[in-house]
């Protein structure tokens, strides 16, 4: 088997988050078909214990040790140096040497970067590193990470609003730096590249999309649970980390403008916010009547099962919503705003239930606590087993990474499919 380097912005393992999810997916693949070496960083103590399980399945592996809050303050140094603060963030001297040397040792020809963040390390802001030209590289930038930062300046007041529009800014220039290197640039869903060809039109034809899957065996309705919920409670459900800004200022609005008014109707309604690492503005909601902040659990699914219905209220969102589809996969009731809807192939009405605003939201929850709709969950599953099968999509990159440039042309013609995001951004 050939040599190939997988570089990751955080360990692929445990699949318990949407970048994770994909990069272990992906990483399982590839482990299949190479000989794998990956580098990548640990930013949460606990994630160590995972470390062998991913070594398990490489050639060769180097974990860096990313503290969050000391990488915020040596990400201040790109203030000065006019480079993106993500950058800075995630420079490493220890991963940078590991690179140069597997580059060397084991003569890869071939590397797939998982995230903006990594590409510095085979494609530096000084320059491209002569000895990788002749290597295949595929870049899967997942989402386009300056928009989301341009999104996340919309709603903060200066001095952050500045810090992130500068952000958006100068992460772009890099993005497109990158794409105009690397053989081929992947994207979570057909918006995202559509949206990154606007923004890098120099790089259209080399920017393509392959869609996250989901395990619907893992997830799936046919598993028996025990209930997670009081017996007089009728819950709705949030899943997603929760140090997460669209996670958190989603939950805050649903606990804020359509909560109090379902349980004017229903007492007994309770929202359920579970994920890890709750930040204090999640942590403080658990204060109110009817919410519940349940912090790391260690598994989802009974949530699910046992909800009358999932929520995903997003206001901000990039990419493909996994907790959308986990819920869909589980045959339940979901009521989704129409960012965290962008990407999925799912029709509003039939497979999910489509809000626009706090109103509808109330009287789409009320309706699912009252009688959950059993047929539109199972069209949603339906829906995620003809759509969201791991294999078909990673296929996309298994080509990419043996085939000329041109074969990233057949994903475009997709990417008109559901337009209304880029009309919404375009109009931002």
């Amino acid at each position: 088997m050939e040599h190939l380097l997988f570089l990751a912005h955080r360990i692929p393992y445990p699949p318990n988050k949407g970048d994770k999810i994909r990069s272990w997916h992906l990483l399982r693949h590839l482990a299949q078909r190479y000989h794998v070496h990956l580098g990548s960083f640990i930013d949460d103590a606990d994630d160590w214990q995972y470390a062998d399980t991913v070594r398990k399945i490489c050639a060769d592996t180097h974990f860096a040790k990313l503290a969050p809050r000391r990488a915020r303050l040596r990400s201040l140094g790109g203030l000065f140096a006019g480079r993106p603060l993500t950058l800075d963030y995630y420079r490493n001297a220890a991963l940078q040497s590991w690179v140069d040397e597997a580059m060397r040792r084991h003569q890869i020809g071939k590397v797939l970067v998982f995230s903006s963040a990594m590409a510095q390390f085979v494609a530096p802001p000084q320059g491209a590193l002569p000895t990788l030209s002749a290597v295949r590289r595929v870049i899967d930038f997942v989402d386009v990470d300056s928009d989301k930062w341009a999104q996340y300046a919309t709603s903060k007041r200066w001095p952050m609003k500045w810090i992130y529009q500068r952000e958006a800014r100068t992460l772009l220039a890099y993005e497109r730096k990158v794409a105009a290197a690397f053989d081929a640039a992947l994207f979570v869903s057909p918006e995202e590249a559509q949206l990154f060809r606007a923004l890098a039109p120099e790089s259209a034809e080399r920017t393509g999309h392959f869609s996250n899957g989901v395990d619907a065996e893992y997830f799936s309705p046919l598993h028996a649970f025990d209930n997670p919920y009081g017996v007089d409670e009728k819950a709705m459900v949030f899943t997603g980390a929760m140090d997460y800004w669209p996670n958190i200022d989603a939950v805050q609005w649903f606990a804020r403008e359509v909560l109090p008014a379902v349980r004017a109707q229903r007492p007994d309604a309770v929202f359920y916010i579970v994920g890890s690492r709750p930040a204090p503005q999640v942590q403080a909601l658990a204060a109110q009547a009817g919410v519940r902040v349940t912090g790391t659990v260690p598994d989802v699914r009974p949530y699910l099962a046992h909800a009358h219905a999932a929520v995903a209220p997003l206001r901000i969102a990039r990419g493909i919503q996994n907790k959308v589809l986990e819920a869909m996969a589980m045959a339940k009731p979901v009521v989704v705003s129409a960012q965290a809807l962008e990407g999925i192939a799912a029709r509003p009405g039939e497979d999910v239930l489509l809000a626009e605003d706090a109103a509808s939201f109330t009287a789409a929850v009320l309706q699912q606590l009252a009688q959950p709709d059993a047929a539109l969950g199972m069209r949603a599953r339906e829906n995620v087993l003809a759509n969201y099968a791991w294999p078909a999509h990673l296929a996309a990159v298994d080509a990419l990474l043996v085939a000329s440039p041109a074969a990233i042309a057949a994903p475009r013609s997709r990417a008109h499919d559901t337009p209304h995001s880029l009309q919404r951004k375009a109009a931002r």
